[in-house]
């Protein structure tokens, strides 16, 4: 049974998306705990109803990035993770933290990687023109929104679309993208190979490398 520590800023609907796919469909893994390093976060309610551990680690505690990271990874290996899962989780990690958690540590952003890394990402999208958006799940490196891509799911964008109105259709398809891509880490399917994910199939069928 392998444990999955997810971090969250805010309402954490990828984290609930995440803890719904896990329970029903009896993954071989349990969400051990669920942090934020904000204590108003409203995920943390809905962690704490589905009887999962909760914790903060406020980051305005902390003078510096790099103390900030040495106590939220201090509390993330109280829970003996196989995963460090990040869902909206709204802070930039030192080269440290992330080294620590190298290959065992996946985030979901609103965006085709490589394409409007960042912020603001359904904005940028329709000022480029886009005619197609989506969502991306990559492990996480140093470099912002630049690690081996997992997976992806593609939405088109519609005339008259909005920020809003492209964000909620993305969103929509993040929660279908996020589980589907941690399922396959949690069962072994994934690996790194020169930078590339390669995914391994059920048996008999090719394994074939991701996005």
């Amino acid at each position: 049974m392998k444990n999955i520590v997810i971090l969250i800023s805010g309402r954490g609907s990828n984290m609930e998306a995440v803890v719904h796919a896990a329970r029903n469909e009896q993954w071989p893994a349990r969400i051990a705990a669920v942090i934020s390093n904000r204590a108003d976060a409203k995920g943390l309610a809905f962690a704490a109803a589905h009887g999962i551990p909760t914790a903060v680690v406020a980051n305005k505690a902390y003078p510096s990035r790099e103390q900030f990271d040495a106590a939220l990874q201090q509390v993330i290996d109280g829970f003996a993770p196989d995963l460090v899962v990040l869902a909206g989780f709204m802070r930039i990690l030192t080269p440290a933290f992330v080294e620590h958690y190298a290959g065992r540590m996946l985030n979901i952003h609103p965006s085709l990687l490589p394409l409007f890394p960042g912020l603001h990402t359904h904005q940028q999208a329709l000022d480029a023109g886009e005619t197609v958006h989506g969502a991306t799940v990559h492990f996480v490196t140093a470099e912002l929104d630049h690690g081996p891509v997992v997976d992806q799911a593609v939405v088109p964008v519609l005339p008259g679309d909005t920020e809003a109105s492209l964000a909620a259709r993305v969103l929509v398809q993040e929660h279908v993208l996020y589980p589907r891509a941690i399922r396959m880490f949690i069962e072994g399917r994934l690996t790194i190979d020169n930078g590339t994910v390669q995914i391994a199939a059920a048996p008999g069928v090719p394994a074939t490398a991701s996005a």
